[in-house]
């Protein structure tokens, strides 16, 4: 059975493969997506040469409803997909993913959002606003700490030049 792979995926593919680091092959990002590197390639070859905006130009592309991007995702919708692919291996991900027009690495962050969003999102707004008071008012009072310690050392240090030179008070009464 022969894939099939909509437009907007080969756009994003094409992206990852030129956008990857340079310890990165790009058979791994082929493996990633879950398509052929020589797949991959004849994509770029096309991006390269143009064929990918002209055949977006033409008509019966233009008429294709809008795909969501991950970013258009709500929680609800990346929950559901995510409780979707659980159970499945990673070839069936792939698929799933293709049809939803995402990457499989999408899940994957979307995942450790939910996960780590739990222990984030503890601190109700109101106590955010309570702690950024506050801090802001800590702040003033080690600020005025500060000046006052400043100022004591200062005046120190004052004392001990007018004693070298006027001599100390307590030797000159005995």
């Amino acid at each position: 059975m022969r894939a099939r792979f909509n437009q907007s995926f080969k756009i994003q593919a094409v992206e990852k493969a030129f956008s990857r680091s340079g310890d990165t092959t790009l058979k791994e990002v082929a493996d990633s997506l879950g398509v052929g590197h020589s797949t991959l390639n004849r994509w770029m070859v096309q991006s390269r040469s143009n064929e990918f905006e002209s055949m977006i130009a033409t008509k019966s592309l233009r008429l294709m409803p809008k795909e969501k991007r991950p970013q258009d995702w709500n929680l609800e919708d990346k929950l559901k997909l995510i409780v979707a692919c659980a159970p499945l291996d990673d070839e069936a991900v792939n698929a799933l993913c293709r049809e939803q027009g995402i990457y499989p690495h999408h899940i994957k962050q979307w995942t450790q959002d939910f996960v780590g969003g739990a222990r984030a999102k503890a601190v109700a707004p109101s106590e955010t606003k309570k702690l950024k008071y506050e801090n802001k008012a800590l702040k003033k009072e080690l600020h005025r700490k500060d000046r006052a310690l400043a100022e004591t050392a200062a005046l120190l240090v004052l004392q001990k030049k007018v004693q070298a030179i006027w001599g100390n008070s307590e030797d000159d009464s005995q």
